[in-house]
């Protein structure tokens, strides 16, 4: 299970049950997503730039490290 760290940019929008996660976007390195989550901030209830472990083969996401957050944001971790 090969493994790789990406940068990504994710929205979250309000739904009945709270705030969930929206769109996600890649960025280059951490500055660029800075740079993303800014400018994405105005246009919704929450941005956040994170850092993440995804498996190469199911796509599957672990292990997020926020670079930084916009508004209202949901854990991701889960926990």
């Amino acid at each position: 299970m090969a493994q790789a760290e990406k940068i990504i940019v994710m929205t979250f929008k309000k739904n009945r049950g709270g705030i969930v996660p929206g769109e996600m976007r890649t960025a280059s390195n951490p500055v660029a997503a800075e740079k993303i989550a800014a400018a994405m901030a105005p246009r919704h209830v929450g941005v956040a730039a994170y850092k993440v472990m995804v498996d190469d083969e199911s796509g599957d996401m672990a292990s997020p490290i926020l670079i930084v957050s916009h508004g209202e944001i949901a854990d991701l971790d889960g926990d």
